[in-house]
């Protein structure tokens, strides 16, 4: 696969650029081309944007009837983010996020500003223009980190949301909800960590803002794979938030995450398949429903969605979910449909470098399932540089699903709606 040697050699190829800005041994020309990338998305009218508008929109009542697609592109981001602009193009797609978790960026190998470059040469290579819904997913507290150091925590989330602005991430969903104590009797009090930090993180993250980007911010109430939320739940949340924020002059969350009874990839059996889980919609309708009328945001959260049963997608629009976030079931196509040799030196890599990780009582293939996220960064340039052949199938399968999913979802003939959000009619 051809890569620039010089910066003199750069010129307007795009599979040339992208491919020498993350893979290149010189530092120079690695910026220098994704500075290029930048430059030519902005000729063809693409660019990051915040979807504050829209959700905002939709809590006020004058937009509704979809569920909007967060995608989390962990290993052939170049080849995802091009379908999935390919399948906006041709179904008139114009409500999709694409997103990355604070944990995804070191696993995965991919900071901000080269996940933002990938994007925006994707968007290049399909012909693409218009805004581009790039977002911070799980910006996560560790619990035990801020019960051992708070403002070593602090920091850290501080710095990433740093990185992530300057990397033009202009939606970022902070994640708090680690440090909900149920143990506290008052459901304030349980909160009470969780929107003090949701607060602080709303107001740095409005310091940073580019001119004219109101970032859209998420916060959460539930711990995926912890109890299911409640309404009283998400109105103690946002009591103490907006007490917080009030008389600052700051613009609040956008939306809420809540727990429904899913759980982040899904939890393998003895076998290797997914256990069926009971996923509770009301909790999504219900707290959807209020974080509308009462606060006018636009809805609930769901995450820990992309293994749930392809019959139950379209239901989330029925019940007006705002959101979904979708990431391992993608992640799962591509190892099915790896060439063989390639993921057996992958397993064997896992049995090496993740064996503290295996919990005595799996089988081999839940230790897979449950690690082989980890192996995507150390395998990403040879992921990468599989053969035209080689990725047929896995693109296949990605067109197909994504289709499947942006059909339920009801995002089929959304662009009109940010046309108007945006104004971009001529």
């Amino acid at each position: 696969m051809k890569i620039y040697a010089s910066t003199a050699e750069i010129a307007d190829d795009i599979d040339c650029l992208i491919y020498s800005s993350i893979f290149s041994s010189d530092e120079e020309v690695k910026k220098i081309c994704c500075l290029k990338i930048n430059q030519l998305a902005k000729e063809k009218g693409i660019y990051s944007a915040s979807i504050h508008n829209l959700y905002m929109a939709i809590g006020n009542g004058k937009v509704s009837g979809f569920t909007v697609p967060a995608i989390n592109i962990r290993t052939l981001t170049y080849d995802t983010a091009r379908i999935i602009f390919k399948i906006a193009l041709e179904k008139h797609v114009g409500v999709f996020i694409f997103e990355l978790a604070r944990s995804e960026i070191d696993y995965t190998a991919q900071r901000p500003e080269e996940y933002t470059c990938v994007i925006l040469a994707a968007a290049l290579k399909e012909g693409y223009s218009g805004p581009v819904f790039i977002q911070g997913d799980h910006f996560q507290f560790s619990q035990s980190k801020y019960a051992a150091d708070p403002q070593v925590e602090i920091d850290k989330i501080k710095k990433l949301i740093k990185e992530s602005v300057d990397g033009q991430f202009y939606n970022i969903d902070i994640d708090a909800s680690t440090l909900v104590d149920l143990n506290k009797q008052n459901l304030l009090d349980q909160q009470k960590a969780n929107y003090e930090m949701t607060a602080l993180m709303s107001e740095y993250i409005r310091s940073l803002e580019p001119k004219g980007v109101t970032i859209s911010i998420g916060g959460e109430i539930g711990h995926i794979g912890g109890k299911n939320s409640t309404v009283e739940e998400f109105e103690a949340f946002m009591t103490g938030y907006k007490q917080r924020l009030e008389n600052k002059n700051i613009v609040g969350i956008s939306k809420v995450s809540v727990q429904t009874g899913t759980s982040h990839g899904g939890v393998p059996m003895p076998d290797g398949t997914i256990a069926k889980i009971k996923l509770d919609f009301n909790v999504l309708e219900s707290i959807g429903s209020v974080a509308r009328e009462k606060y006018h945001i636009g809805g609930s959260v769901q995450h820990g969605a992309s293994t749930l049963p392809n019959d139950l997608f379209d239901t989330f629009p029925k019940i007006n979910t705002l959101e979904i976030h979708l990431a391992t079931g993608f992640q799962n196509i591509v190892y099915e449909h790896l060439p063989r040799t390639l993921r057996n030196e992958m397993y064997e890599w896992l049995k090496v470098n993740c064996a503290k990780e295996r919990k005595e009582d799996q089988t081999e293939e839940q230790f897979f399932y449950t690690t082989r996220k980890k192996a995507l960064g150390p395998f990403k340039q040879r992921l990468w540089e599989l053969s035209e052949i080689e990725k047929e199938p896995i693109r296949t399968q990605l067109y197909s699903q994504l289709v499947f999913l942006m059909e339920k979802l009801h995002v089929i003939n959304t662009v009109e709606v940010i046309k108007n959000i945006f104004n971009l009619h001529e």
